[in-house]
């Protein structure tokens, strides 16, 4: 069982992970180095963890189960790994998109995907529903050459694939369920931050 809570003096987020007896701090400052506000939201994704944290006023405010890539965690061009470290949203795409609607070349289809709920990969990597393009905003790390997450295209993004969401199963990008995605989707905004941690994550 994971354990939220906000502590407002330290403008720390601290999750305690009872099951494995270990805990970490995510300090807020980090965000707040990037221009972070508090009456705007913030996105926390916690591979360890396959999770997404939402986080305004000090508070988080969503959770969502996601999935980051089956390769791992990486920057590097063509590792179809999942790139950490600090990013923003640059573009979002499908505004109008139905729920589970395909999305093509980040252009809507028309076409309503198959729900696979099952454990079971089906060797596609359909988006849905809505895409949050992220751009890096570490330069050499997650901006730049062979490190860019914007070229990669990595995204925040549904999936038809739902039924591995809370394993790493991606290609590199963040996958969550269709509603969720369409929730988050509808709670962010062009320019809002989204770090995404290394495993392991420490910093007390």
């Amino acid at each position: 069982m994971i354990r939220i809570y906000i502590l407002v003096c330290l403008l720390s987020l601290a999750i305690t992970d009872v099951s494995a007896s270990a805990s970490y701090t995510y300090d807020l400052k980090r965000l707040a180095s990037y221009g972070y506000r508090q009456e705007r939201a913030a996105i926390v994704v916690v591979p360890n963890e396959q999770r997404l944290y939402v986080i305004k006023k000090h508070k988080v405010i969503r959770s969502y189960p996601i999935s980051t890539s089956k390769y791992g965690l990486g920057n590097l061009e063509g590792s179809f790994k999942t790139p950490t470290g600090m990013h923003r949203i640059k573009q979002k795409i499908g505004m109008k998109a139905k729920k589970n609607e395909i999305l093509r070349a980040r252009k809507r289809s028309g076409i309503i995907a198959r729900i696979n709920r099952t454990k079971n990969a089906s060797g596609l990597d359909i988006l849905t529903s809505r895409i949050m393009w992220l751009e890096g905003l570490e330069l050499h790390h997650n901006n730049g050459a062979r490190k860019d997450s914007y070229n990669r295209y990595i995204y925040l993004h549904g999936t038809d694939q739902e039924g591995r969401i809370g394993e790493p199963s991606s290609d590199g990008c963040v996958r969550l369920k269709n509603k969720d995605a369409i929730e988050l989707f509808s709670i962010v905004r062009e320019g809002t931050l989204v770090d995404i941690l290394p495993i392991p994550y420490y910093n007390h």
